[in-house]
C-alpha cells in the first residue's frame, strides 16, 4: 500500500477520530453534567434524562444517512466528509456554551438536545462517507486492513475523551468537575473539527467514485436504492447485534461499573481507557485476518460469542470488585465484539454499487442504529431502575442471536467487485444466500 493510499485513509480517519470524540465525550461526561441541565434528585434518573437525550441524536441519524448519503453519492465522498466535520463543530460549540438549569432552566436542556439533534445528523452521513471512502481508497485485496480503520479513529477518538476526562479528574476537584470542568472536552471538539476541516478540504477523492459513469440523476436517489432493498435490509439485520454490543461495552460500561459494580469514577474510566487502547490495536489485525479468511467467519465468531457469553461476563463485571478483574472481563468482551467492528464497514460498502454505496450504507444503518445502538443506554438504565438489571444482559445476547441467523446464510463479499455497475450481488438478486 502506498503513501498515496495512506494519505487517504490517514485524512478520512483522523476526520472519524474528531467526530467520534464529539460524539462519545457526551456520554463518557454525562455523569458530571447530568445534574447541571436537569433538576436534582435521583442521580439515575438524571442519567436517563441525559442518556434519552443521547438516543434523540440516534433518530436524527436516518435523517444525516439520507441526506449526507444522498451528497455523498451525488457530490462526492469528500464533500459529505467535508459537511458532517463542520456539523459536528457547530453541535460541540453549542454543548460548551449551554446555560445550566439554574440559569435558564429547561433551557439549557433544550440547547442540549439541539446540540444532540446537530451531532445525530452529522454522525448518520459520517459513518457511511467515511466507511464508503475507506474501502474504496485501497487495493481491494486490502479491503478489510484499510476500512478496520474507521474503529480505530472511532475508538482513538473515545480514547482521547477519555484521557481527557482522567486528566481532568485529576487536576480539577469533583465539584469543579461537576461545575465548569465538563464543558472542556466540547471546547476541544470544536478546536479539533477547525482542523479536520481544513485537511478534508484539501483531501483527494476516490478513483472509484471519479470512474463511475452512473447517470448523474440515479446517483444516491431512494428509487436508485430501492433496487436494492434486500441489501439494505440486510445492513439494518447486520448491524442490530454489533451495535448493541459495541455501546453496551464501550459507551455505557463507565457507567455500569460505576453505578452497578461499585467501583469509583476514576477507576471505572481507567479500565475503559486501557480496554479500549487493546481494542483500537486489534481492529488493523482483525482486518487483515477477513482479508485472508473472509468477513464471514470473523462475524459469525462475534455473534456466537455475544450470544453465549454476554450474560456471564455482565454478571461477573457486577461483582468484580476492582480494576484487574474488570480490565479483564472487558478486554474479552472487546475481543469478541472486534470480529464485527474491525469488517463492519467493508462488508456494507461490498454490498453496493458506486452509484447508491454511500446512501446504501448510511440510511439502513442509521435505522438500525436509532432503533438498537441509540436506545442501548437507555434500556440497560431502564432495567436497572426496574430493578432487573440481568434483563438487559439478555436483551443483548438476543439481538446477538438474531445477527448470527444473517451471517450464517449471507454470502461471502470480500472477493466482490466495487466498480462493477451491477453492484455486489447483482440487481434483483439477494445477498442473502445460502453460504456454499
Amino acid at each position: 500500500m502506498g503513501i498515496h493510499h495512506w494519505k487517504k485513509i490517514w485524512v478520512g480517519s483522523a476526520g472519524n477520530m474528531v467526530e467520534w470524540f464529539d460524539w462519545f465525550v457526551y456520554a463518557s461526561f454525562a455523569t458530571y453534567f447530568a445534574g447541571a441541565f436537569f433538576p436534582s434528585g435521583n442521580p439515575t434518573a438524571q442519567l436517563m434524562n441525559t442518556a434519552g437525550i443521547f438516543a434523540v441524536g440516534f433518530f436524527m441519524r436516518p435523517v444525516g444517512g439520507w441526506l449526507l448519503g444522498r451528497v455523498g453519492d451525488r457530490r462526492g465522498r469528500k464533500a459529505a466528509l467535508t459537511l458532517t466535520v463542520t456539523l459536528m463543530s457547530a453541535s460541540a460549540v453549542l454543548i460548551a456554551v449551554a446555560p445550566t438549569y439554574a440559569v435558564a432552566g429547561y433551557g439549557g436542556a433544550l440547547v442540549l438536545l439541539v446540540a444532540r439533534l446537530l451531532q445525530g445528523l452529522s454522525v448518520g452521513g459520517e459513518y457511511a462517507a467515511s466507511a464508503t471512502y475507506l474501502t474504496e481508497a485501497t487495493d481491494p485485496r486490502r479491503r478489510g486492513f484499510a476500512s478496520s480503520f474507521q474503529y480505530v479513529s472511532m475508538t482513538v477518538g473515545q480514547i482521547i475523551g477519555l484521557g481527557l476526562q482522567i486528566i481532568l479528574q485529576r487536576t480539577l476537584s469533583d465539584s469543579a468537575l461537576h461545575s465548569y470542568g465538563w464543558r472542556i472536552p466540547f471546547v476541544v471538539g470544536a478546536l479539533g473539527a477547525a482542523v479536520v476541516f481544513y485537511l478534508r478540504r484539501t483531501m483527494l477523492e476516490s478513483e472509484v467514485y471519479d470512474e463511475d459513469a452512473s447517470a448523474a440523476e440515479e446517483r444516491g436517489t431512494l428509487r436508485a436504492l430501492w433496487r436494492y432493498r434486500r441489501e439494505a435490509f440486510l445492513v439494518i439485520a447486520l448491524t442490530m447485534g454489533g451495535t448493541v454490543a459495541y455501546y453496551t461495552y464501550t459507551t455505557y460500561l463507565t457507567k455500569y461499573l460505576s453505578n452497578s459494580a461499585g467501583l469509583s469514577k476514576d477507576t471505572a474510566t481507567l479500565v475503559s481507557f486501557t480496554a479500549l487502547i487493546v481494542f483500537a490495536g486489534l481492529q488493523p489485525l482483525a482486518g487483515a485476518l477477513s482479508d485472508r479468511i473472509g468477513r464471514r467467519p470473523l462475524l459469525i465468531t462475534f455473534a456466537v460469542g455475544s450470544t453465549v457469553l454476554t450474560v456471564p461476563i455482565m454478571t461477573l463485571l457486577r461483582h468484580a470488585g476492582g480494576y484487574w478483574p474488570a480490565l479483564g472481563l472487558s478486554l474479552l468482551a472487546l475481543v469478541i465484539v472486534t470480529g464485527y467492528t474491525s469488517i463492519n464497514a467493508c462488508v456494507k460498502a461490498e454490498l453496493f454499487p458506486t452509484s447508491v454505496r454511500s446512501l446504501g450504507v448510511a440510511l439502513p444503518y442509521a435505522l438500525a442504529n436509532a432503533l438498537f445502538g441509540g436506545t442501548a443506554e437507555y434500556i440497560a438504565l431502564w432495567f436497572k431502575r426496574a430493578g432487573i438489571e440481568s434483563g438487559f444482559f439478555w436483551y443483548v445476547a438476543g439481538c446477538a442471536a438474531v445477527s448470527l441467523v444473517v451471517y450464517v446464510t449471507m454470502r461471502e463479499t470480500k472477493d466482490l467487485d466495487l466498480t462493477g455497475t451491477r453492484g455486489a450481488s447483482g440487481v434483483g438478486e439477494s445477498s442473502v444466500t445460502t453460504a456454499s
